[in-house]
């Protein structure tokens, strides 16, 4: 008995009349939606790798959104996965061709290396991103000057003008959370991010107002883990993660590291980091003494 023919994805057409996120929150729609076919139709990814003249691991970059896809390779997996309705083929192929588009941080492919675009393909997409930081203000809440140290300090040998570039990178980044629809990005800061003085005092000072005003912003909660804490939770370093309302879009756990960088989508592994979290949101200083515990290392540094 044949598995009977899935219908079309309510998503789908949600993500063409608005496609929000980009085109890396549409790889991984597209990508979804085309491992639900195969699996509804009892197709292998091996017979799947076939019909597009690929290998086992290219469908799972295709169904994971890792990859852009081919209207080709997207016309032979319909084929093979019985859609032959031609109104729900061309969503698909829509689709390909809008998730294959490039996103306004392709202008600086001369600085963005491949493992980042991935994260700000995502948190262009995200409806909550959860970040903890034990080193550096996170990149979405830094100053121009903040985030010019902060770049110095990690490419010592970059030209002026790649620093610059990395610099407009990080402060369009911010935009998202001045549209009309942000994240709620929820920050908790090791308190030694916040005393440790990149750029020299002028610089940290500005930085630390910039922080009291962001943690005001009713789509902003900043916390502070403070040095009496001890051993927090997330010791294991800076912990990203991201949360998308779309149900085609698991939660994704981002972990930097120094030219790398792992994003975790598993639910076994989310479902860990954000325990992890928690614990580190429940002992660290409310939201509520944030902007006190601001004010009190700004006076220090004047």
């Amino acid at each position: 008995m044949t598995a009977a023919q899935p219908s079309r994805e309510p998503s789908i057409r949600r993500y063409l009349a608005h496609p929000h996120g980009g085109p890396t929150a549409l790889r991984i729609v597209l990508g979804t939606q085309l491992r639900k076919l195969r699996e509804a139709r009892g197709v292998s990814t091996q017979a799947a790798a076939e019909a597009i003249r690929g290998s086992h691991a290219k469908i799972s970059r295709l169904e994971l959104g890792r990859v852009g896809f081919k209207e080709r390779d997207v016309t032979d997996l319909l084929t093979l996965y019985g859609i032959t309705d031609t109104a729900e083929r061309e969503d698909f192929l829509t689709l390909a061709r809008q998730a294959t588009a490039p996103g306004w941080w392709h202008q600086y492919s001369d600085v963005l290396p491949s493992w980042f675009e991935t994260h700000i393909g995502l948190e262009e997409a995200a409806s909550v991103i959860r970040t903890y930081e034990s080193q550096f203000v996170p990149g979405l809440l830094q100053t121009e000057e903040y985030a010019r140290a902060v770049t110095k300090l990690g490419h010592p040998r970059a030209s002026v003008r790649e620093v610059e570039r990395r610099v407009s990178l990080r402060m369009t980044r911010q935009q998202l959370l001045g549209r009309e629809d942000p994240p709620r990005l929820w920050a908790v800061l090791d308190e030694a991010a916040l005393r440790r003085g990149l750029g020299g005092p002028d610089v940290m000072r500005e930085q630390l107002r910039h922080l009291i005003e962001a943690a005001r912003l009713p789509h902003v909660t900043v916390q502070v883990a403070p040095f009496s804490l001890g051993g927090v939770a997330a010791a294991g370093g800076p912990v990203t993660i991201l949360r998308f309302i779309e149900p085609d879009l698991p939660d994704v756990v981002y972990l930097e590291q120094l030219t790398s960088a792992l994003y975790l989508d598993k639910q076994e592994d989310v479902d860990n980091y954000l325990s992890v979290m928690d614990r580190l949101c429940a002992e660290a200083e409310p939201p509520a003494a944030t902007v006190r515990f601001l004010e009190t290392i700004l006076t220090e540094l004047e």
